[in-house]
């Protein structure tokens, strides 16, 4: 089974002053259409994951330590590769169930849909 988080309670940790990864690994056309604003916010594309594997994350990122919440468009390829980051050896990673579609349409429509 997969970790996940609800967008309620990405929305509460994006309030907090807690430290952790905001994951988005949406290709950058789709950035274009709906992003969240967060400085914990970072952009790996799924299509870099695929080609580079780990090495394509940050630096921050790549530490096993790091609470990591994964963010795609629906959820799916959130989904999958937070499995693979667990099966690589992260401990914290959490998927967001419903990407930012379920975040715009539950918690902050200005973020933008498609």
């Amino acid at each position: 089974m997969i970790p996940e988080i609800t967008v309620t309670e990405l929305s509460e940790k994006l309030k907090s002053d807690e430290e952790f990864i905001l994951l988005d690994i949406r290709e950058p056309h789709e950035l274009d259409l709906a992003k969240v604003s967060d400085s914990r916010l970072e952009v790996t594309p799924m299509s870099r994951l695929a080609r580079e594997g780990p090495q394509a994350l940050s630096d921050s990122a790549k530490s096993q330590d790091a609470t990591i919440y994964v963010m795609c468009h629906h959820g799916n390829r959130s989904a999958q590769v937070t499995a693979w980051l667990a099966q690589q050896g992260w401990k914290d990673v959490f998927n967001v169930r419903g990407g930012i579609d379920a975040y715009a349409r539950e918690i902050d429509n200005s973020v933008g849909f498609y």
